[in-house]
């Protein structure tokens, strides 16, 4: 009989972390996981199973009008879009530290991409500003600003 020894648990922040199937495709790239709690899986599963029941809890906060509650369930074929849905929790305050419940919703991968459009288009913006100034390529203002009037 062959015996199998168990994966070493992941670390986040130096501490020792389970994973799970879910965890394992969680789009949060390494170099954020110290943003997040370490419980932060224990709340997200809280969050998509027992509250949301594994149901999209977008309600039209991601600018389309779902008529309700966002129809997509974890695991099935989005209603909108037809790819398979993996639930996620999005931080309605964009701040993973904040994970009071109220801050936090339930959604598919579309409602998710939607509502943060706005914060992820700030970021890239403030990410090539930071290249570009790491670069030494500075934008240059106006000498005369006033002439130019």
């Amino acid at each position: 009989m062959t015996t199998q020894t168990a994966a070493p648990a992941r670390l986040r922040g130096g501490h020792p972390q389970h994973t799970t199937d879910q965890e394992q495709h969680m789009p949060i790239r390494p170099e954020n996981r110290g943003r997040y709690p370490i419980n932060w899986p224990d709340i997200s599963r809280s969050i998509r199973i027992d509250r949301a029941r594994l149901r999209c809890e977008c309600d039209g906060r991601c600018g389309t009008s779902h008529g309700g509650r966002c129809a997509a369930r974890n695991a099935r074929p989005n209603p909108m879009t037809g790819s398979l849905v993996v639930l996620t929790v999005a931080h309605l305050d964009h701040n993973p530290a904040n994970c009071d419940p109220a801050n936090l919703m339930a959604a598919c991968q579309a409602c998710h991409l939607r509502y943060d459009r706005e914060h992820h288009a700030q970021t890239r913006a403030a990410t090539r500003r930071a290249a570009i100034t790491a670069a030494g390529q500075l934008t240059l203002e106006d000498p005369c600003p006033s002439a130019s009037t």
